[in-house]
C-alpha cells in the first residue's frame, strides 16, 4: 500500500488514519466518519427535531450521548484503567476530534463525582446556528455515560452553566443518581400519553357539549298544534339541571306562541318519576298560570298518579286526560271549537 492510499498521523493524544483505497477514515484505529458541523450535521439534527419534535429529540440526543459515552467508559473500566488517569487523558483526545475544549474542574474517584467544563463544543456551535436558547443534552449525557462506565455505577448530571445561554462556557456537575436514560424515555412516553389523553378528553368534552346543546334544543320542545294551543312533551328523566333548563325555556319562549292552553304530555316519562319531577310539574303549572295560561296534563300512568298523590302538592286545578287527543279536544271545547 503506497503513501497515496494510506496515511497516519498523531494530533495531541489522538491517532488518525486514512485508507483511501478502501474509502476509510480511522480514529484511534476504528472506522470513523466526518461531517461538516455548519451544514451536514446541523441538517441531521434539524431533521430529527422536525420529525420527532423538540422534546423527543432532546431525550433521543441525551440517550444517544449517554450510551455512546458508556461504551467509552466501559472500555477503560474493562481494561482496569485508573479513572483518574483516564479522565486526564480524555480532554486531549476529544479536543483533537473537534468536540471542543474540555477542562476537568473537579474529580473525586471515591465519591464518584466530577465537575467538567466545556468551551465551544460542537453541540454549542450547532445550537448557536439553530438560535437555541437552552443548552443541548447530548454532551452532558455523553459525559454522564463516560463516567458511569468508568465508575461502574449510574452517574447523572446537572447543568450549572450554559454557553448558549450567555455564559463563557458550559459546566456540568456529575454525581451518582437513580435517574437513568431508560427512565427518561419512559417518562417522555408517559408525558406524551398524558398529552394524547388530554387531547382526547378535550374532544370528548367538546362533543359532549355539542350533544348537550343539541339535547337542550330538541328536548321538550314547545309545539304549537292549533291556534293558541301548545304541547310540551316530557321525555325520559329530569335531574335538577334539566328541570331548570325546561322551566327557564318554557317561561321565556311560551309567550311567543300566545297560548291559552298548555298541554304537558308525560307519555314519554319514565314510570318511576322522582319527587323532583313532580316538583317540576307544579313549577311549570304555577309559572304558566301566572302568564294566564291554563294547563292540561295527558299521558299520566298509574305509577305517575301514585307518586303525585303522595306528594305534598295540590293538583285540583289541573285537568288530566288519558292521551293527547283527548286533551286537545278538551282545549278546543273550552274555546267553543271542535274538530270536524
Amino acid at each position: 500500500m503506497n503513501n497515496l492510499e494510506s496515511k497516519q498521523i498523531n494530533v495531541g493524544r489522538a491517532h488518525f488514519g486514512w485508507e483511501t483505497g478502501k474509502g476509510s477514515f480511522l480514529f484511534e484505529g476504528e472506522d470513523a466518519i466526518l461531517f461538516w458541523i455548519n451544514s451536514a450535521f446541523k441538517t441531521f439534527l434539524d431533521t430529527i427535531e422536525e420529525v420527532s419534535g423538540d422534546e423527543s429529540a432532546s431525550v433521543v440526543l441525551e440517550t444517544t450521548g449517554f450510551r455512546m459515552g458508556l461504551i467509552v467508559g466501559e472500555f477503560f473500566y474493562n481494561e482496569e484503567a485508573s479513572p483518574g488517569e483516564v479522565i486526564q487523558m480524555l480532554p486531549g483526545i476529544y479536543s483533537s476530534a473537534g468536540w471542543g475544549t474540555l477542562d476537568v474542574v473537579r474529580f473525586c474517584q471515591n465519591e464518584k463525582k466530577a465537575v467538567l467544563r466545556m468551551t465551544n463544543s460542537w453541540e454549542y456551535r450547532i445550537n448557536k446556528l439553530q438560535n437555541k436558547k437552552e443548552h443541548g443534552t447530548f454532551i452532558p449525557g455523553h459525559w454522564a455515560g463516560v463516567l458511569s462506565g468508568l465508575f461502574g455505577e449510574n452517574i447523572w448530571y446537572r447543568v450549572t452553566s450554559s454557553q448558549v445561554e450567555g455564559e463563557g462556557y458550559c459546566e456540568f456537575e456529575f454525581f451518582p443518581s437513580s435517574i437513568t436514560v431508560n427512565e427518561n424515555i419512559h417518562e417522555l412516553a408517559r408525558r406524551k400519553e398524558q398529552v394524547e389523553i388530554h387531547k382526547l378528553e378535550t374532544i370528548v368534552q367538546e362533543r359532549t357539549r355539542e350533544l348537550s346543546d343539541l339535547i337542550k334544543e330538541i328536548s321538550s320542545p314547545i309545539i304549537p298544534v292549533l291556534d293558541h294551543i301548545v304541547v310540551i312533551p316530557l321525555l325520559g328523566k329530569y335531574n335538577e339541571d334539566r328541570s331548570k333548563e325546561l322551566l327557564e325555556k318554557t317561561i321565556h319562549e311560551l309567550p311567543k306562541y300566545d297560548p291559552d292552553f298548555l298541554i304537558l304530555d308525560v307519555t314519554g316519562l319514565d314510570e318511576d318519576i322522582s319527587e323532583l319531577t313532580v316538583s317540576l310539574f307544579h313549577q311549570l303549572i304555577a309559572a304558566t298560570n301566572l302568564l294566564g295560561i291554563k294547563t292540561i296534563m295527558v299521558g299520566i300512568t298509574p305509577g305517575h298518579s301514585m307518586k303525585m298523590t303522595h306528594s305534598n302538592y295540590q293538583t285540583a286545578e289541573i285537568k288530566y286526560f288519558a292521551n293527547l287527543k283527548h286533551g286537545i279536544h278538551y282545549a278546543l271545547g273550552e274555546k267553543g271549537k271542535r274538530i270536524i
